[in-house]
């Protein structure tokens, strides 16, 4: 959002999306939102903003985490340029902190002899940068914005912006929130944003425009089709301690978790188009709940908020990925075997197949619904809240979380330890070839795969080693099979066609 010219500041933000469905109708959109107690009988106002963002062809400036942009705000004949270095603050949460430094130009041409007093100098030491700089990507939206007064005297700033952004032929869009802080403490945000929640199904959004952008450009230069978040590594020192340790662990777990989320609340097509996305947020709903397991007896008070409300969501993205490997994977290795050259078996297998998909599409049709309910967005809000305050809050009696950080990796190998030796137990019951017992076991595999690798900095090397991962996949293969017998069985498929799917079963669990 705009400041006084030549400003320097850190620009403390949350982020939220809003459904694209929504953003259809922006004026609608827009009264929906002002109709919020806490904006209501405010002052509106509403501008266009045309942003170019600069790089050079290899991205070193958004390698170094910094963005440069010339904006134009306002109406062609009365528009204002304004130049916007931001750099990053190191997080990747909805709740962001980054270096601003703003400045109105004469028009469409960088001024970089204005960032002198900036991060500039040190970003681009030689000139070498600067001399390789070329627009990369524009954002082109609708700003609505609202000044509120909160009950003790913080200011928060509230933009709605509708719109798209382009890089060459690839086109996303833009359709969220910013609650920008003006004057008091950061908890103003989120007193703001659950109150609009009520109301409105929004989501979380780590990535700025900028990312978005930058994520947009490499996709068009590549095979052009969206890329799901996978997990990704989280550098841990030896010397945090457990709060700083789980704030940037559960962090990464939650940003794979709710990004995924905001592209199949964006794009709800990518839930049939592209199961990875499916996949990768129930990863990290299961990576995320399986270490905060694992964290919780040291970590400061209060608990996590419930997750009761996420139930209808993780339920559709379950039955989704249920149906999506079963119909895609377990289940197109057999058909030859069951149905060969007899036709009244292929009718089986077909039939099969259709209401596999239309099972999938209902479950599509649910995903979609409970991205819908508002009661989603606002747990996953209390959640962000709770990850930036976890280093701030009092530590439960004799935790490793009061303890020096060598204590505290004591702590952590003593619980991976215990954890593998629950799964060595399970395993053995599981020799028996139980379902029920074979599934508690890759349960109990998965989630020591999940803790040791998520804390691997901190690990000896015995316990960096993923000896639980063949187990997993084993076990996880007799158990899509056993999850295919169970869709067909429910489905109404065809008695032989069941009875074909048991004898594997029976034939895999003998191995």
């Amino acid at each position: 959002m705009a400041r006084p010219a030549d400003a320097t500041a850190v620009e403390v933000e949350l982020k939220l999306a809003l459904p694209a469905s929504l953003a259809a109708d922006p004026a609608a959109l827009a009264a929906r939102i002002a109709a919020v107690p806490a904006l209501a009988r405010r002052k509106l106002t509403q501008q266009a903003v045309y942003s170019i963002y600069y790089d050079s062809p290899a991205q070193a400036l958004w390698q170094q985490r910094a963005a440069l942009r010339l904006r134009r705000v306002g109406a062609a004949g009365q528009a204002q340029w304004l130049q916007t270095l931001k750099t990053d603050g190191g997080g990747d949460s909805a709740l962001s902190q980054r270096g601003e430094w703003e400045m109105p130009v004469a028009g469409p041409a960088l001024e970089l002899g204005r960032l002198a007093h900036s991060p500039w100098p040190a970003l681009d030491p030689d000139g070498v940068l600067a001399a390789a700089l070329q627009p990369c990507f524009v954002t082109d939206f609708e700003r609505r914005c609202w000044s509120v007064r909160l009950p003790g005297g913080s200011r928060v700033a509230v933009a709605l912006d509708i719109g798209s952004i382009t890089a060459g032929e690839c086109r996303a869009p833009i359709a969220e929130l910013e609650l920008e802080l003006l004057e008091g403490p950061a908890e103003a945000l989120f007193v703001l944003a659950r109150r609009i929640a009520r109301s409105v199904p929004l989501l979380p959004l780590a990535a700025s425009k900028a990312e978005r952008g930058f994520a947009l450009r490499s996709a068009g230069q590549g095979p052009g089709r969206p890329q799901a978040v996978p997990a990704r590594p989280v550098a841990l020192s030896p010397a945090l301690c457990l709060p700083a340790i789980a704030r940037r662990t559960l962090g990464e777990m939650f940003l794979q978790l709710s990004a995924n989320l905001h592209a199949l609340q964006q794009r709800p097509e990518l839930a049939a188009q592209e199961p990875e996305f499916v996949h990768q947020a129930r990863v990290g709903w299961r990576r995320f709940h399986s270490l905060y397991r694992l964290l919780r007896p040291g970590l400061p008070a209060p608990a996590l908020p419930c997750w009761a409300a996420l139930k209808p969501m993780l339920d559709a993205l379950g039955a989704l990925r249920d149906l999506d490997v079963a119909r895609r994977h377990t289940l197109p290795p057999l058909a030859r075997a069951f149905a060969a050259d007899a036709p009244e078996r292929q009718r089986a297998w077909q039939d099969l197949q259709r209401v596999l998909e239309q099972a999938a599409a209902d479950a599509q049709q649910a995903l979609h619904q409970a991205l819908q309910n508002p009661a989603v967005g606002q747990l996953l809000l209390a959640w962000v809240q709770w990850l930036a305050g976890i280093d701030a809050a009092s530590p439960p009696p004799d935790a490793p979380a009061a303890w020096p950080p060598k204590p505290t990796r004591r702590w952590l190998r003593r619980r991976i330890r215990r954890l593998a030796e629950r799964l060595d137990a399970a395993l053995d019951q599981a020799a028996d070839g139980s379902l029920d017992a074979q599934h508690r076991a890759r349960i109990l595999a998965k989630r020591l795969r999940y803790g040791s690798q998520a804390l691997a900095p901190l690990l000896p090397e015995r316990q960096r080693r993923a000896h639980a991962l063949s187990w997993q996949d084993n076990l996880g293969a007799a158990r899509d099979v056993a999850q295919a017998v169970s869709l067909a069985d429910r489905l109404g498929a065809a008695p032989e066609l069941v009875a074909f799917l048991r004898g594997v079963l029976v034939g895999r669990a003998q191995r």
